[in-house]
């Protein structure tokens, strides 16, 4: 995808190549074999679909000049200033003249590979919103004739903020699906990290790059614990510490070391601070609770938003109890996000508002896309369940 848009500088025309090319290998390759570089082969087939649909729709000089042209060029031997397409396709959807929404929805869709259901749950918006978007999002590139590259020293400023929360909305994709039967999606994980060392090759020494990439390995490396050998979800405070991947940790920690050295925190330095201290927990009891606090604190002076609020309220109620922790809660405006609703529910449980849980983990349930997550809250009401009975 990312090398037939270059070429051809339409999304539209690159996806529609691309899936004839994916259609005549699904009809060939059992025929024939797999080919030697079946990437190669699926390029080159996409390529000639999209010169020949071109031809076919025009007889315009210019477009058979055109299609001529990109005919005689090969785009696996071109040389470029940076190598990966996939990086260089961020930044086409990271342009300015789109909606910080758009630039988004957009990357997650060509670069990650989610769905349009997959984007809309991850930005609380209906299927049909998303849809729209994203139809708008690719006429404006088309329209506007955005370039297809990697932006210059002094349009990066402006740029990376977006390319960094397509990073790790396409990593956080991964590590907790959307939808779906599985709770983790590993080819996800292991995109977006690839993409974020990308990023840091790409600005070498920018903290906030360095940050998001820290944050996503200290996560990452606690992917094998997530889950039991069923795939349940297992969570953190639950987790057996011993299948934390240590190499991962040492690598996070050491680069959060080197961000607060430079002393200009950002969003996701923070975040990966706070996944920094757990990590250093080797239980849950030894957690620094109030360490983990004064850091949300901080994130929520730089990054204020209700997502930042809940989770603070949570390390609020393991360092002031959860009445205390409840109470924050409760003065969000979250309805509509299903973690908001499970953090509820294991708080009223905790203050002993069994009822109450019963209908926030019902509100979680109805509201949580993936199977691996509704399974774990319906036990957890249905434990509430049986505690009433035994009561009874």
């Amino acid at each position: 995808m990312a090398v037939l848009i270059r070429d051809f500088g339409s999304i539209d025309i690159a996806e529609d190549a691309v899936q004839d090319a994916f259609v005549a290998a699904v009809q060939k390759w059992p025929l024939s074999g797999v080919p030697p570089s079946p990437a190669g082969w699926i390029i080159t087939t996409a390529r000639n679909r999209a010169i020949d649909q071109l031809r076919r729709e025009s007889s315009r000089t210019a477009r058979s000049v055109e299609a001529a042209y990109l005919e005689a060029r090969d785009p696996l031997t071109e040389s470029h200033t940076v190598e990966d397409e996939r990086l260089r396709l961020i930044f086409t959807c990271c342009h300015p003249a789109l909606s910080k929404g758009a630039q988004v929805a957009l990357t997650l869709r060509l670069l990650g590979g989610l769905s349009t259901v997959e984007i809309a749950h991850a930005f609380l918006v209906s299927e049909q919103t998303m849809a729209q978007r994203l139809v708008r999002a690719k006429a404006k590139i088309r329209d506007a004739r955005i370039p297809y590259r990697v932006p210059t020293a002094a349009e990066l400023p402006a740029r990376i903020a977006s390319a960094l929360l397509v990073v790790y909305l396409i990593f956080n994709e991964g590590y907790t699906a959307s939808s779906g039967d599985n709770l983790i999606r590993e080819e996800l994980c292991t995109e977006g990290i690839r993409l974020g060392r990308l990023l840091v090759e790409l600005l070498p020494g920018e903290p906030e790059v360095d940050g998001l990439l820290a944050l996503m390995l200290l996560i990452d490396a606690r992917r094998a614990a997530r889950t039991t050998s069923t795939g349940d979800l297992v969570l953190l405070a639950d987790q057996d510490r011993s299948r934390w991947n240590r190499v991962l940790i040492v690598e996070g920690q050491q680069i959060v070391r080197r961000c607060l050295q430079q002393g200009r925190p950002g969003p996701y330095q923070v975040q990966a601070a706070i996944n920094a201290v757990h990590s250093d927990a080797a239980t849950a009891d030894e957690t620094d609770w109030r360490q983990i606090l004064r850091l949300y604190d901080q994130l929520q002076e730089i990054a204020p938003s209700p997502i930042v609020a809940l989770n603070r309220a949570v390390a609020v109620a393991e360092v002031d109890g959860p009445e205390v922790g409840l109470a924050l809660v409760e003065q969000l405006d979250l309805s509509e996000f299903y973690l908001f609703h499970a953090v509820r529910a294991d708080l009223l449980r905790r203050v002993g508002r069994t009822d109450d849980a019963v209908l926030s983990y019902d509100a979680a349930i109805a509201r949580a896309g993936n199977a691996g997550e509704r399974q774990f809250l319906t036990r957890r009401r249905e434990s509430l369940d049986s505690r009433a009975n035994e009561q009874n």
